[in-house]
C-alpha cells in the first residue's frame, strides 16, 4: 500500500509503464516520414506512387483459365468434376422441390409452361396455423400470435406467393448450413491442424463480398434455385462453424472429465457429452445461420433464386420505390417471424428434455396431431371454399402508391434544396479527400499499415498488414482500392458520427432505448438493396447517393454497441462519480465514454464491415471502386476478374477489422478491464 502522501506510482512501476508514454513518439515520428516521403519522393521512387504496369501480377487471368479447366477438362476417373457439381445440384434440388411444393408452386407433372398441377400447395390458412401451433409450442401464446401476424401481413398485402418461395429456400439452406456448420466447427475442435486450416478460410468467406463467389456458383452449379441455396450455405456457414468451436471449448470441465471417467470413446465424448453440453450456444448458431440465410435472398435472387429478392431487384430496376419498399417489408416480416421462432427453439431446446408422464397419443404429442387435423380440414375445405386456398385478391392492401408519391412530392419541392446538399457535399468533402487518398504512395501506406499492425499485435500482425495491401497494389486493384477506402471511409464517418450521439443519447433512458433496439433491428433486417431506391430517387446515381445509402445501412451497429458499452458501465462507478461531485457531463465523458471505449471501437469495426459489405450493393449506381469491379465480373462471368476484386475487399476489411480490434483490446488493457 502507498505511503500518506506518497506518490501514487512507486519508482520501479514508474520505470515500467514508460513504454506508455513512448508509444505517441514512435507514432509521431511514423507519420512524419511517411508524410516526408508522400511530399518529396515521388520524383525521386515514381514505382512506389504507381505501382509499374510491367510487375502487375495476372492473377485474374490465372484463376479464369483454372476455372475454365475445371470445367472443361478436370475428371476424377469415373466421371467429371462438372459432372460431380451437377450430382450435387441435383441432389439438392430434391428437398427444395419438396419444400417449393408445399408452399408455393404445388406438386406439378411435367416441366415449364406445361406443367399440370396434380396436387396444390398448403393453403395459406394451414401455413399461418401451422407457424402459429409452433409459436405456442416454443413461446405460448405471445409468440404464436407474433408469428401469425407476420405472415399474416405476408398475405394481405399480397406477398404470400413469393414469401413462400423464400421460405422454401431457408427451409433447405439453413438446416444444411448448420449441419455443415457443425461438422466443421467439430472438427476444428478435436484437430487443431483443421482449425489452423480453416480459420483463414472463414475469414475471407465472411469479409469476400457475395458476388464475388457467385460467379463460380453460377459457373460449377448452373443458375436457378439450387445454385442459389449453395450461395446462401457458402455465407451462412462460416459463422456456425465459428460459434460451435467457441461453444464446444466452452464446456465446462467437470463435464468433460465425468465423460472420461465413464469411459466414453472419442465418438461417445463428443456427439454424446460434448455437442449435448454446448447445445445452447449451438441454438444461437442455428438463430444465426436463419438470419444470414435471410439476407442472401436478393442477391441469390441474380442467380434464379426468386421469390421476395426478385420482387425487391425487379423494383429497383424500375425504380419503383413502394413496390420495392413492401416486398423489403414482407422479408422483415418474416426474419421477425423466423427470428424470434428460432430464438424460442434455442431456448426450448436447450431445456433439459423430460419425459411427458401422460400416456395415450393425443396427449404425448398434441401439437403434432393438431398441425395433422389442420392440414387436412383447410385442404379439403380449399376445394369448397377457394378464399382458405388462396388469399382473395380483392382483401389485398397495397401501400406502394403512397410511399412512391412521397418521394415524389419530396422531389417536386425540395429539389433544389437536395441538390445543394448533395454538391456542397461532394465539392467541399467527397472529391477532395477522393484526390488525397489517390495521391498517396501504395509503398508508404503499405510500410505505415505494417508499422501500426507491429506497434498494435506485435510482428504477426505487422506482416499481414504488410501483405495483404501489397496484394491489392501486385494485381493491380490500388486505384480501385482506394475510391473503395474513399467511399467506406466517409460513410462510416458519418454513420459513427450520427450513430454514436444517438447510443449515446438512448443508452441512460430504457424507454428511447426500447424504441432504438426496434429501429435498429428493422434497419438491419431490411435488404440493402431497399436502401438504394430512395437515395437513386432522391439524388440519380453517383458517389453520394452510394454514400448516402451506405451511412443508412452501416448506421445500426454504431448505435447498438455505443448504447450496449456506456450501458455496460458499473453503476457503482457512476455513483462514485456523483458522490465526488462530478456534473452528468464529467460523468459522461470521463467515466461512461472512457470505459465504453472498447465497445464503441468494436463498433466502429462493425459499422466499416457493413459498409464494405454495401459497397459492392452500390455498384448498381455508379460507383468506380472494387464494388463495380465485383458487379461487371458477375455480368461478365468473370470468375477470376470478381475473386480478386472480392479478394482485395477482404484484405481492406481484414486491415480494419485486426487494427481496431487490436486497438480495442489496448484500451481495454489500459482501462484495466482485461
Amino acid at each position: 500500500m502507498a505511503r500518506p502522501g506518497a506518490p501514487l506510482l512507486e519508482p520501479d512501476t514508474a520505470q515500467a509503464s514508460q513504454p506508455s508514454f513512448r508509444l505517441p513518439v514512435a507514432w509521431l515520428l511514423a507519420i512524419a516520414s511517411f508524410v516526408t516521403f508522400w511530399l518529396y519522393a515521388k520524383p525521386l521512387v515514381p514505382a512506389a506512387f504507381d505501382y509499374p504496369k510491367a510487375y502487375v501480377v495476372k492473377l485474374a487471368k490465372w484463376i479464369s483459365t483454372a476455372m475454365k479447366w475445371l470445367i472443361d477438362e478436370a475428371t476424377f476417373g469415373l466421371f467429371t468434376f462438372t459432372e460431380f457439381t451437377r450430382f450435387v445440384s441435383a441432389v439438392l434440388d430434391v428437398p427444395y422441390t419438396i419444400a417449393s411444393s408445399l408452399l408455393s408452386t404445388g406438386f406439378l407433372e411435367g416441366s415449364g409452361s406445361s406443367a399440370i398441377q396434380i396436387v396444390p400447395p398448403l393453403p395459406w390458412v394451414s401455413v399461418i396455423g401451422l407457424v402459429m401451433l409452433l409459436g405456442h409450442w416454443l413461446g405460448g401464446r405471445s409468440l404464436a400470435l407474433l408469428a401469425g401476424g407476420c405472415f399474416l401481413f405476408l398475405a394481405v398485402f399480397g406477398q404470400w406467393t413469393s414469401a413462400m418461395i423464400t421460405l422454401a429456400s431457408i427451409l433447405v439452406a439453413a438446416p444444411l448450413g448448420v449441419l455443415f456448420g457443425l461438422l466443421f466447427g467439430v472438427a476444428a475442435w478435436r484437430w487443431r491442424w483443421v482449425e489452423r486450416m480453416i480459420m483463414p478460410l472463414l475469414d475471407l468467406m465472411q469479409t469476400i463480398p457475395v458476388f464475388a463467389y457467385l460467379v463460380p456458383v453460377l459457373f460449377l452449379f448452373g443458375f436457378g434455385p439450387t445454385a442459389a441455396v449453395i450461395a446462401t450455405l457458402l455465407f451462412a456457414t462460416p459463422p456456425m462453424t465459428r460459434i460451435a468451436i467457441l461453444a464446444l471449448r466452452g464446456v465446462p470441465g467437470e463435464i468433460i472429465d465425468l465423460g472420461h471417467m465413464v469411459g466414453c470413446t472419442e465418438r461417445q465424448m463428443t456427439w454424446r457429452v460434448m455437442v449435448p453440453a454446448a447445445r445452447e450456444s449451438l441454438m444461437v448458431g442455428m438463430n444465426q445461420v436463419i438470419m444470414l440465410s435471410l439476407n442472401m435472398v436478393i442477391i441469390a435472387s441474380m442467380i434464379g433464386a426468386g421469390g421476395l429478392g426478385f420482387d425487391v431487384l425487379a423494383a429497383l430496376r424500375r425504380l419503383d420505390f413502394g413496390a420495392g419498399l413492401e416486398a423489403g417489408f414482407a422479408i422483415v416480416a418474416l426474419a421477425i417471424a423466423m427470428d424470434r421462432l428460432s430464438q424460442a427453439a434455442a431456448e426450448k431446446l436447450s431445456a433439459p428434455w423430460l419425459e411427458p408422464q401422460t400416456s395415450g397419443l393425443f396427449a404425448r404429442h398434441p401439437y403434432l396431431i393438431a398441425a395433422l387435423a389442420l392440414v387436412v380440414v383447410t385442404t379439403a375445405l380449399g376445394y369448397v371454399v377457394p378464399g382458405i386456398r388462396t388469399y382473395p385478391e380483392a382483401l389485398q392492401l397495397s401501400t406502394g402508391t403512397f410511399w412512391s408519391e412521397v418521394v415524389a412530392w419530396i422531389n417536386i419541392n425540395y429539389f433544389d434544396t437536395l441538390e445543394a446538399v448533395k454538391n456542397a457535399m461532394l465539392l467541399n468533402v467527397l472529391i477532395p479527400f477522393k484526390r488525397f487518398l489517390g495521391d498517396l504512395p501504395w509503398l508508404g501506406v503499405t510500410a505505415f499499415l505494417g508499422f501500426a499492425g507491429y506497434r498494435l499485435g506485435g510482428w504477426r500482425l505487422g506482416l499481414l498488414t504488410v501483405c495483404l495491401p501489397l496484394f491489392i497494389a501486385v494485381t493491380g486493384q490500388w486505384e480501385k482500392a482506394m475510391i473503395t477506402v474513399y467511399l467506406c471511409g466517409i460513410s462510416a464517418v458519418l454513420a459513427s458520427l450520427i450513430g454514436i450521439p444517438i447510443g449515446i443519447f438512448a443508452a441512460t433512458r430504457d424507454r428511447v432505448w426500447s424504441w432504438v433496439q426496434v429501429a435498429i433491428d428493422t434497419l438491419q433486417t431490411l435488404p440493402s438493396f431497399v436502401y438504394l431506391m430512395p437515395a437513386v430517387m432522391l439524388f440519380r446515381v453517383g458517389d453520394f447517393t452510394a454514400m448516402i445509402a451506405v451511412v443508412a445501412f452501416a448506421i445500426a451497429p454504431a448505435i447498438r454497441y455505443t448504447a450496449l458499452g456506456i450501458r455496460k458501465v458499473d453503476p457503482k462507478l457512476i455513483e462514485a462519480g456523483r458522490a465526488m461531485g462530478c456534473t452528468e457531463w464529467q460523468i459522461l465523458t470521463r467515466i461512461r465514454l472512457k470505459l465504453a471505449l472498447p465497445e464503441i471501437l468494436l463498433g466502429l469495426n462493425q459499422t466499416i464491415m457493413f459498409a464494405l459489405s454495401m459497397l459492392v450493393i452500390t455498384a448498381l449506381v455508379g460507383t468506380r471502386d472494387l464494388g463495380q469491379e465485383v458487379y461487371i465480373a458477375l455480368t461478365k462471368a468473370d470468375t477470376g476478374r470478381g475473386l480478386v476484386a472480392g479478394l482485395s475487399i477482404a484484405a481492406i476489411a481484414i486491415i480494419a477489422d485486426r487494427l481496431i480490434s487490436a486497438g480495442a483490446r489496448h484500451a481495454r488493457h489500459r482501462l484495466g478491464l482485461e
